[in-house]
């Protein structure tokens, strides 16, 4: 069975899924998928990909975790992006795009 982020990016998936344990950390179908296809339309999904496939197989939670808050900080502040957010104190802003983009 596929996993929610190959399923949403119409994929073919794998035992060996490099998506799947992305997600893990992310609770419920639905928001895994919605902060697969953000991240995937931010960065592209050939460019996801190669993310994932580039780092060790047990960082790539947090990766895929950055890349999330790094799409929703740029689409809030396109210039510094999530780090400019964290910088100038308005981490909660990033957040709350980021919940956003879970709840769909």
């Amino acid at each position: 069975m596929s996993c929610n982020g190959c399923r949403v990016l119409r994929k073919g998936c794998s035992d060996s899924c490099a998506l799947r344990p992305c997600l893990q950390w992310i609770e419920g179908a639905e928001a895994q998928g919605h902060a697969t296809v953000f991240v995937a339309k931010f960065f592209g999904r050939a460019g996801l990909m190669g993310f994932i496939a580039a780092v060790p197989e047990n960082q790539r939670p947090a990766l895929f975790r950055s890349l999330l808050y790094e799409a929703c900080g740029r689409t809030v502040n396109p210039v510094y992006g999530a780090v400019g957010l964290l910088w100038s104190g308005n981490w909660h802003v990033c957040q709350a795009a980021v919940d956003t983009v879970l709840r769909g």
